[in-house]
């Protein structure tokens, strides 16, 4: 299994946030936020929003850093990647 974090350099809501991805299926992606303890409202399209405070603790459960370009590929290459204007569920 890996998840994949971009660094908190996304501005919303007075905070900074990282998108986490799976490049293997939403399953995986959908398992791991949750043993993160991330609420499903913080998953949008295709990722979960984490806010910088809750970084680390991604990184420390087994995400790896990645550039936010390297993000968008990862997502492209998998086929895992909603634009936005598609549905926003959680599958």
């Amino acid at each position: 299994m890996t998840v994949y974090i971009d660094p908190p350099a996304w501005p919303g809501h007075g905070r900074m946030w990282s998108h986490l991805v799976s490049d293997v299926s939403y399953e995986e992606l959908h398992r791991f936020a949750e043993r993160l303890g991330v609420p499903a409202r913080a998953f949008d399209r295709d990722h979960y929003d984490i806010p910088s405070h809750r970084y680390a603790d991604a990184v420390a459960a087994g995400a790896v850093e990645v550039r936010s370009r390297e993000v968008v590929r990862l997502l492209r290459a998998s086929g895992l990647r909603r634009p936005k204007g598609c549905q926003a569920r959680r599958t």
